[in-house]
């Protein structure tokens, strides 16, 4: 099992906030697990958006 970008990244900020080094809200430390699941919905809504613009060129 491996731990990807986001993974890591909410690791770090968590170790930072319990010893004191940032001063950022819970929400903000933890939103690098938002990550994956931000980027599927953008991708997601992206292709939405082609889909619909191609079929009204049709």
């Amino acid at each position: 099992m491996k731990i990807g970008f986001f993974g890591l990244l909410t690791i770090v900020f968590v170790t930072l906030k319990l010893i004191g080094v940032i001063d950022w809200s819970w929400v903000w430390v933890l939103a690098p697990l938002w990550g994956g699941f931000v980027l599927f919905f953008m991708i997601v809504f992206a292709l939405m958006v082609f889909e619909i613009a191609y079929l009204k060129g049709k």
